[in-house]
């Protein structure tokens, strides 16, 4: 064959090859294995809330959000957001711990943080959420009420400790319990105000995991809970010998070792005042 014919051949099948390159490149889906809670609305954007169960719970819910340019449905890369949950009471209002939102690691428009509600109205209602964000110096401000239900087990408690000061107590992990030693973390907070919830540091919450309907035997190789620095969270071992209902009897200790809530489990006190409960 000819150069002159060759050459034109060539040139049309590298074009194929590019085009395809291009067109085969794979689109990332950064909220994958997400489901969306609900679209909170202003004239401008779009917040899309996200957990792994499509819902929000008493307790620990970790929460990805996006924002969406309702013009052309883009989403955006830098934004500075803040959010403030609030409860509706009947005669008053406040809100519960939280994180502050920051980039999900690897994802360029996903943010991410956590809020613990500690409580909620049978029907789910009574909470709202606010977001104040920051996109090319301008701020926006948008708020919605949102659904919170309630978790079957007790996974968050509020409570009043010794020293007078009201507490919040949440479980974080194992969020996917097994018969095995589990890392348990517990979250740990303060009422500050009615709308402030700083991070208890350097206490002490001791553990016996008992089994109620299994003649409240516990299981060994358990370890008491001390505070990690490295995610402001409380860790230890929980040891998990068969499946089934399980009370974490508790007691919080502060960092004179004086007890602020709970007690022993004899056979006269079958149950701490202070618990956590796991079910698997």
């Amino acid at each position: 064959m000819k150069l002159k014919y060759i050459l034109p051949i060539l040139f049309i099948s590298l074009f194929n090859i590019a085009c395809s390159s291009d067109d085969d490149t794979p689109i990332i889906n950064e909220i994958e294995d997400l489901l969306k809670v609900q679209d909170i609305i202003n004239n401008t954007h779009t917040i899309e809330l996200y957990t792994k169960s499509g819902m929000f719970y008493t307790g620990y819910n970790e929460v990805s959000i996006r924002i969406k340019d309702n013009t052309n449905d883009a989403f955006f890369e830098n934004a500075t957001i803040n959010w403030m949950p609030i409860m509706q009471m009947m005669t008053m209002q406040h809100s519960c711990p939280k994180s502050s939102l920051t980039k999900a690691e690897g994802k360029d428009t996903v943010y991410t943080g956590f809020v613990i509600y500690q409580m909620t109205n049978a029907d789910g209602s009574g909470w709202s959420l606010t977001f104040t964000y920051t996109i090319n110096d301008v701020e926006y401000t948008v708020t919605d009420t949102i659904n919170v239900m309630q978790f079957d087990n007790q996974n968050v408690t509020s409570f009043m400790g010794s020293d007078d000061t009201k507490y919040i107590m949440v479980l974080i992990e194992p969020d996917s319990p097994k018969i095995a030693i589990n890392n348990l973390k517990v979250g740990l907070y303060k009422m500050e105000s009615m709308m402030a919830f700083p991070v208890v540091e350097n206490y002490t919450i001791t553990l016996d995991p008992r089994m109620p309907g299994m003649g409240n035997h516990s299981s060994p190789n358990n370890t008491d809970l001390t505070y990690n620095i490295a995610d402001g969270m409380y860790n230890g071992d929980l040891s998990l010998t068969m499946t089934g209902y399980w009370v974490l009897n508790l007691k919080l200790l502060n960092e004179q070792g004086i007890v602020l809530k709970g007690e022993d489990v004899t056979e006269a006190n079958t149950q701490s005042s202070l618990y956590l409960e796991l079910e698997f």
